[in-house]
């Protein structure tokens, strides 16, 4: 592969680090904070670090911001912040956690498709294997494991991964070409969607007064595993076709268990350990055949 092809898959991968991270503080912070108000004070929080440094780094941007920037950013926050986080905190209302993970590793589908549609980035026969191969093995993980289904909450977390998919596809249109700085478009979408989120948690009544403890969380998920990782996810995508990011996602999966495994003393069965390999194994297909 490529240098720059090999740099882009290993800011993504460290990403997904990150976020899988993430589920194990969320896990301990979600004892002492609802679900909405953890997701808006974590975004609005990262919001404001990343508005410090563009102003400082990149102001001249902000000059140059028309209405229709402004637009792009506002959409792209709905979409990536408070559809998809917002949507994906209900569903988690209505369904077991399992079951939103296993319908939120689903994604990358629904990026294959919106990815042909608007971007004309399609896979070739090889990644399309490794695609398929890798929902195999989400479903070999998931398999027996998730309870029983709510219609309204699988509509609700499918839409959410729809959200997560559109600000992918808008934010690859707008990065592939240089169209739009990195920071700028990190940034400024960051912020219309924690507002967006923040107006949710206090229409809803779920603002609460936050431990010693919960800040420190807040504060951690929201410098590493918000404000850098976003930044460092999107400047991937200036290289990355969407499809063969998007499936660096699925590695979570494996990520998450191994966290859990360590962290929590979660079990690993067979299926999953299972599941991971075939997972591991579809991922590498899709990689690998970017230079076939």
């Amino acid at each position: 592969m490529e240098k720059p092809h090999m740099l882009a898959l290993a800011e993504a991968l460290l990403v997904t680090f990150l976020w899988s991270s993430s589920y194990v503080l969320i896990e301990i912070g979600l004892e002492q904070i609802n679900p909405l108000a953890f997701a808006a004070y974590r975004y609005a929080f990262a919001a404001i670090i990343l508005s410090v440094f563009l102003f400082y780094k990149n102001r001249k941007d902000l000059i140059n911001l028309s209405l229709r920037r402004v637009l792009v950013f506002v959409i792209l926050g709905f979409a990536g912040y408070f559809i998809a986080q917002g949507l994906q905190f209900l569903g988690l209302y209505y369904l077991e956690p399992v079951t939103v993970s296993f319908l939120l590793n689903l994604t990358p589908i629904i990026v294959l498709v919106l990815s042909g549609l608007f971007l004309n980035e399609r896979p070739k026969a090889i990644q399309l294997f490794g695609i398929a191969l890798t929902s195999c093995g989400v479903f070999a993980f998931f398999y027996d494991t998730f309870g029983g289904l709510d219609i309204a909450g699988v509509l609700l977390t499918l839409i959410s991964g729809v959200g997560w998919a559109s600000y992918m596809i808008i934010s690859r249109h707008y990065l592939s070409q240089n169209r739009e700085n990195v920071i700028t478009l990190t940034t400024c979408s960051m912020v219309a969607g924690s507002v967006m989120l923040l107006g949710a948690t206090t229409l809803t009544g779920n603002n609460v007064s936050l431990s010693f403890d919960s800040w420190l969380i807040i504060g951690w998920l929201s410098v590493a595993n918000t404000a850098f990782a976003f930044a460092l996810w999107n400047h991937a995508l200036k290289t990355l076709m969407v499809y063969e990011q998007s499936i660096l996602q699925n590695t979570m999966l494996i990520q998450v268990a191994l966290l859990s495994f360590v962290f929590l003393h979660d079990p690993l069965t067979l299926q999953k350990i299972l599941g991971m390999g075939i997972v591991f194994i579809g991922v590498l297909v899709v990689q690998l055949g970017h230079k076939e």
